[in-house]
């Protein structure tokens, strides 16, 4: 059953003024102003930043494909008035600054400048290169850096740091809730179609991992090297490529989004198309509208014009579990925060219909992972029947037996 989390809820009683609307009618009594020496009530301030970059080599992509310049942002602005709607009542007020790198800026003089003006909540939208290289240095290291933009499995393991926090799912997790729901399906051997970009490359490392974790077989993999020109058009490209040994689904490891829109449909077999195109595992989607999902998707449109992508759903969870934590603390101190996102008692409502937090062992936000076509939720991962000892969110990703991270406590 959906729990509204405790902003929803507080925001509700700043509405309701008065009982079924009669003390309107009345006058309220006079009240006493309070004595000169009776200072105010004190309200706790916490600054968090947001540090992103603009891509250097950004594909060429068609005018309706063009990703928002925005992006994380708008989810970091959205919790940021979340957060505030429960200060109100904790005596707590949450702010945010904003900076936004052009890709030759940088990055390291940015984050060293933030942690200087006192920020220590700092959410980096940034390749995951960038994320390692800040993490490591000295100025970090009294620091949360909340990772909001880089799916990189290196990141929670052999680039791993005790002040560090993933809050966008990892390949290895987006790659095992497909194959949780191919598994189930029966649609067991698998065609694999992967990109030239090193992104390509990763994610299909994830679901070649994923694939031998939960049973499939990968039947044939080829890479894409076609460009279309006049001469060379999906309709002729796609079937010669998609030849090969007898599959039962297609999947595609495409990024960048540079052909896999053009495979459904046109494959020299009817197959199902899944993976970064098709059926697609995110952390959001516009069709999501499950335990109190809607209310989310509604805010965040009429704040921004657009739908919520992923980077903006983990930089609101951003936000929203610093929030939190300060709430539930009753405290902005740094390190109260810190050692309650690794307590067992902190939780996070995150529209997902069960509580999200952080794995010990790689500081990963444990949450579920959509499947959805285009226009279409179709599923939810953990499937139904992947069993876990102790968190069934932990059949996603690595878990702590498989992990490689070394550098947290």
């Amino acid at each position: 059953m959906f729990r509204p989390p405790l902003y929803l809820i507080l925001g509700l009683l700043c509405s309701i003024h008065t009982p079924f609307g009669l003390a309107a009618t009345k006058k309220p009594p006079a009240s006493k102003p309070p004595a000169a020496s009776t200072p105010a009530p004190s309200t706790d301030k916490l600054g968090i930043a947001y540090l992103s970059q603009a891509p250097a080599d950004s594909p060429v992509l068609p005018f309706y494909l063009q990703a928002p310049t925005d992006r994380g942002a708008q989810g970091a602005r959205l919790g940021i008035v979340d957060d505030n709607t429960t200060g109100r009542f904790t005596r707590q007020t949450y702010a945010l600054k904003e900076i936004q790198l052009p890709s030759e800026g940088d990055v390291v003089v940015a984050f060293k400048q933030l942690v200087t003006e006192g920020y220590r909540h700092i959410l980096v939208d940034l390749p995951g290169t960038r994320v390692v290289e800040l993490s490591r240095l000295p100025e970090a290291q009294g620091v949360l850096i909340y990772n909001v933009g880089s799916a990189d499995d290196s990141l929670r393991s052999e680039g791993c740091a005790a002040n560090l926090l993933h809050l966008l799912p990892s390949r290895a997790m987006l790659a095992d809730a497909l194959a949780q729901y191919l598994n189930k399906k029966r649609w067991q051997k698998i065609f694999l179609a992967v990109g030239p970009g090193e992104g390509d490359r990763l994610y299909a490392s994830a679901i070649k991992r994923s694939a031998q974790r939960f049973g499939l077989k990968v039947v044939a993999e080829k890479t894409w090297q076609h460009s279309f020109d006049e001469r060379r058009t999906p309709e002729s490209e796609v079937p010669v490529f998609t030849q090969g040994p007898d599959h039962d689904v297609l999947v595609v490891a495409d990024e960048a989004g540079l052909f896999g829109d053009y495979l459904p449909y046109r494959t020299w077999s009817p197959r199902p198309v899944v993976g970064s195109q098709g059926l697609v595992p995110s952390a959001w989607h516009y069709t999501h509208e499950m335990w109190g999902a809607l209310q989310l998707q509604n805010r965040f449109r009429e704040q921004t014009g657009r739908t919520m992508n992923d980077q903006d759903y983990a930089a609101w969870l951003a936000v929203r579990a610093i929030g939190e934590a300060a709430s539930r603390t009753r405290s902005v101190d740094f390190d109260k925060i810190k050692a309650y996102f690794a307590g067992a008692e902190f939780s996070l409502a995150g529209f997902k219909g069960v509580p999200l937090s952080f794995r010990a062992w790689d500081g990963q936000l444990r949450q579920p992972i959509l499947l959805a076509s285009p226009r279409s939720l179709v599923a939810v991962a953990p499937i139904e029947g992947f069993l876990h000892p102790k968190n069934e969110l932990d059949t996603l990703g690595y878990d702590q037996p498989e992990t490689l991270c070394r550098n947290r406590p």
